[in-house]
Formats: structure tokens, C-alpha cells, sequence
């Protein structure tokens, strides 16, 4: 997939967290689908979405946030406090808007093709979320 002519840098927040949205879902998903081959897909859903949720998001960014370096510190609170359009209706406004400035950040990172602190990053969160 070509992203070379794309700047993470000059992209909304927004954006970047619509990119880690997906980035992360896929991420959860093939860990858990690697974790219980033989899991019927309805239950694949359902603990994907235990992780993927803002406030398994959120937690997540709580373990992370010490380790990050002054550039992705900027993106994830530019994504943090960016201005959705949308209201959450199952969570805690202040655990979407954690979710939203980590899905900017795990999007930056993907843009930015900086796999091997993606990888980190996302294990982390990944093993943090719904512990």
C-alpha cells in the first residue's frame, strides 16, 4: 500500500485516529484469532471487542503514556484533545477521548512506517487492556 506521499505530520488528528482505529482492530484480531484458532467467530468478536473498547483503549494508553517519546506525546494529545463530532454513548467522555489520542498515535506510527515502535506499543497496550 502506498502512503509515501502522505505527511502524518500534516494530518488531522482525526484522521490519524481513524488510520490506528483500524491499525489496532486488525492487530487485536490476529492476536486473538493466532490465541484461539478454533474459537467461533462470534466469540472472536466479542473478546476483540473487549480490547478494542475506549476504555480497554484507555487503560492501555495509561501504561504507554510514561514510555512515550516528545513527538508521540504531541500526537497522542493532539488526537486526545481534538474535537469529534460524535458523542460516545457507551463510555466515559474522558476514556474516549484518551481512546481517540491513542488511535491518532498508533495511526502516526503506522504512517509514519515506524513498525518496530508500533509493534512495541501496540503489545503493550495489548496485554494491558483488559487485565
Amino acid at each position: 500500500m502506498k502512503t509515501d506521499n502522505i505527511n502524518p505530520s500534516q494530518l488531522s488528528p482525526l484522521v490519524l485516529a481513524y488510520i490506528g482505529d483500524g491499525v489496532y482492530e486488525l492487530y487485536v484480531r490476529n492476536k486473538i484469532i493466532y490465541a484461539h484458532p478454533d474459537m467461533p467467530p462470534h466469540k472472536l468478536h466479542i473478546l476483540s471487542s473487549s480490547h478494542v473498547k475506549a476504555a480497554a483503549q484507555s487503560k492501555s494508553m495509561l501504561a504507554i503514556e510514561p514510555m512515550l517519546t516528545e513527538e508521540e506525546l504531541a500526537i497522542y494529545k493532539r488526537g486526545r484533545n481534538a474535537k469529534s463530532a460524535t458523542v460516545p454513548k457507551n463510555a466515559d467522555v474522558t476514556d474516549y477521548r484518551r481512546a481517540t489520542g491513542f488511535e491518532a498515535l498508533i495511526g502516526y506510527l503506522y504512517l509514519t512506517k515506524n513498525s518496530d515502535r508500533l509493534d512495541d506499543l501496540m503489545e503493550i497496550a495489548y496485554n494491558t487492556s483488559v487485565n
